[in-house]
């Protein structure tokens, strides 16, 4: 039995590290893959490319700065949104919805993330863009004054459209992680609080969100990621012109959505390094993110054991 167990020991083990190996191995190969195939851009633009804005490839004038512009400024509007939304449907779901619903409305919006993109982009191109189009006149003239809002557009295709698409893509991303996540706090301290006088609103946010801030910055990145590298969706509803506007509501780009647009039409040689260059941009974005989050995430441990000790 003593060498059957270790010899199940070294199997896992070298299962577990073949895996990281793996992933590893992944991960160099797509850095690779893009620095290489992005050299001819890299070489004729340099940096520069990050801060330009036209994009006309018949001209050999390329820049990705109206693409960085759409994708923080979409992705962000996304996770702002499907954040506070997402952890509230966690919390109901794990903590004030009786059993019956919780295993009817759970399944539900876990649904909504086996959804195809292309499903989601083609609700968005038949509802959300005629509705936008539809209100936008009203809110320019309400909220015209706020830069956000700018000039009236006629056609419903903007940023905004497409950050709200991308709202209901990552919604459902957070409430489920969260849930499972909020469901794994012990019964012991949940029980505990509410024996010393807590309220349940004290108990949420005391007790549940310090216990699983780590787990719920993780779930944010993952719904971030999704957002950040989304393209078949967005490529229906967000226009696709290469020019930097303040406001929400006009016509934009992404990185992502470009590169799914223009990679099998290319015109150049130079165009296609640039597409790659685009690839390698999110890239650097999205690991960028996820430092960011494991950081933060990181203080928020070292906060609450400092205070843990502090009670001690």
């Amino acid at each position: 039995m003593r060498g059957g167990g270790e010899t199940g020991d070294l199997v896992l083990y070298g299962l577990c590290a073949l895996a990281g190996l793996v992933v590893l191995a992944t991960l160099v190969e797509v850095v690779y893959q893009l620095i290489g195939n992005s050299n001819l851009a890299i070489g004729h633009f340099g940096l520069g490319f990050l801060g330009h804005q036209e994009w006309n490839p018949h001209f050999g004038r390329l820049g990705a700065a109206t693409l960085i512009y759409g994708t923080v400024v979409s992705s962000l509007m996304a996770l702002v949104i499907a954040g506070p939304l997402g952890l509230s449907i966690a919390i109901y779901l794990a903590m004030l919805a009786s059993p019956r619903v919780r295993s009817v409305v759970g399944p539900l919006v876990e649904m909504l993330a086996a959804v195809p993109s292309i499903i989601y982009g083609l609700w968005g191109l038949v509802v959300l863009v005629p509705f936008i189009h539809s209100i936008e006149p009203g809110l320019h003239n309400v909220l015209g004054w706020i830069p956000l809002f700018g000039p009236p557009q006629t056609t419903g295709f903007s940023i905004f459209t497409g950050g709200l698409v991308l709202t209901f893509m990552i919604l459902p991303i957070i409430s489920a992680l969260s849930r499972d996540l909020f469901l794994t706090v012990p019964r012991e301290l949940r029980e505990g609080a509410m024996a010393l006088g807590a309220t349940q609103w004290e108990v949420i946010r005391g007790v549940v969100l310090p216990s699983t801030i780590s787990g719920v910055s993780a779930a944010m990145v993952l719904a971030l990621g999704r957002a950040l590298g989304e393209a078949i969706a967005l490529s229906f509803i967000v226009g696709d012109v290469s020019q930097i506007n303040v406001s929400l509501f006009a016509p934009g780009a992404t990185l992502a959505e470009r590169m799914a647009n223009e990679f099998l039409g290319t015109s150049s040689n130079l165009e296609l390094a640039a597409l790659w260059y685009c690839g390698l941009i999110l890239l650097v974005i999205g690991l960028i993110t996820s430092l960011l989050a494991r950081l933060i995430a990181r203080r928020f441990d070292v906060e609450r054991a400092y205070a843990r000790a502090v009670a001690v």
